[in-house]
């Protein structure tokens, strides 16, 4: 019975002790530093070509050198930086078993850090371009002249 009083308090405290230490105290949350920025209404325009238009093919032949351009809602000129460009053409394809071509549609894509179109892009899409053919320039991204990138509207060409 001696033994056991010594042996019993040195457990309850080691009991105890845990309960506190796995106790963590709150912390406070960190504020944030970053500027909330209100973009402003974009435009993006390829020549003539705004949004989605349908023109002949060859406006359209001279528009695909164009540059594109975003502006604002205050006529400020905003840097193009990235882009995706994709060329739906048309094709045919062969039914191997009955020999028949069939009418379908291929496309080339690839992103661009500038603009226009480089020279290559350019002069395919001139000598290829038929009716019925879209051209699109899309997930266009350009920076104010702060730098703050915005997302601006695509714009898509169809021949016709």
């Amino acid at each position: 019975m001696k033994y056991t009083k010594y042996l019993v308090i040195p457990f309850m405290l080691l009991f105890l002790s845990n309960c506190i230490y796995a106790q963590k105290k709150p912390t406070a949350p960190k504020p944030t530093t970053s500027i909330k920025i209100k973009p402003p209404k974009l435009t993006t325009v390829l020549g003539i070509a705004k949004d989605s238009v349908v023109l002949p093919v060859e406006q359209a032949k001279a528009l695909i050198g164009a540059s594109l351009k975003v502006t604002d809602d205050k006529n400020n000129t905003l840097t193009v930086t990235y882009y995706q460009f994709l060329y739906k053409r048309k094709a045919m394809t062969e039914d191997e078993g009955t020999g028949k071509f069939s009418p379908t549609t291929s496309i080339a894509s690839d992103y661009f850090t500038s603009t226009p179109l480089p020279e290559k892009w350019t002069r395919i899409i001139k000598e290829d371009l038929i009716a019925g053919e879209e051209l699109y320039f899309f997930d266009v991204i350009a920076k104010d002249a702060q730098g703050h990138p915005f997302y601006a509207p695509n714009v898509k060409i169809i021949t016709k």
